[in-house]
């Protein structure tokens, strides 16, 4: 049973490979990038670029999508990513651009961020592979890959990356705002959360410009004066 989940792990594990060896095979240096928490009604949206040491990715056998992956899974990845890869950095937009901007530009942002942060540390990416949307502000060359997150490593890298760097700083918020339980479903639309929100209303870190929580912020607003 054990080798048997073996092979599959490394079938799959060569499959998120198909798109970076045919990239690598003409010496280019690539990049993934992909944000999490979009769908949150509270805390940042999150984004990491990833660039993959060809010689390290043996290593990394077993990472996969972020939503496919277990906490405690996700925790011991993101660490093993960051050790092997090239290079590993993060981006985010904050809650008051999210209402400022919306969120899909606000996504585009801590995309760009992230990427500008690799930059910084002078690792300098020939080809991006983004999940599902070009990232703006750049002449480097990208592949905006569907679902690409479960079709390349190091999209699924940058996944992993991200979604552990946010649920980390939900848990730090939760210690700041407590009752809302931003430990448990991370700044998502739960019931819990609904319901919190309707019995405490919003703080600072919900998105105001969100349904629920301008539902919310309504219930607590005081009457007007006749």
């Amino acid at each position: 049973m054990e080798q048997s989940r073996r092979t599959k792990a490394l079938a799959r594990h060569r499959e998120l490979l198909d798109i970076e060896r045919a990239l690598w095979t003409h010496g280019l240096v690539v990049a993934g990038i992909d944000e999490v928490g979009a769908g949150p009604l509270a805390g940042p949206v999150v984004a990491a670029c990833v660039v993959l040491d060809p010689n390290q990715v043996d290593e990394l056998v077993g990472v996969d999508d972020s939503k496919q992956l277990s906490e405690k899974q996700r925790n011991q990845f993101a660490g093993l990513i960051k050790g092997v890869a090239t290079a590993a950095a993060l981006g985010e937009a904050s809650v008051e651009e999210i209402d400022e901007i919306n969120i899909r530009v606000a996504s585009l942002l801590a995309m760009e961020r992230a990427l500008n942060a690799v930059l910084s540390i002078n690792v300098s990416p020939d080809h991006l592979l983004v999940d599902a949307r070009a990232v703006p502000n750049t002449q480097i060359c990208q592949s905006e890959i569907v679902r690409g997150d479960s079709r390349s490593l190091s999209i699924a890298a940058a996944s992993v990356v991200a979604k552990v760097e946010r649920d980390r700083y939900m848990v730090e918020l939760s210690k700041k705002y407590p009752g809302y339980g931003f430990e448990k479903h991370k700044g998502y639309g739960t019931k819990e959360h609904l319901k919190a929100l309707e019995q405490l209303g919003p703080c600072p870190a919900h998105r105001q410009s969100y349904a629920p929580v301008r539902h919310a912020a309504g219930l607590h607003c005081p009457e007007s004066s006749p």
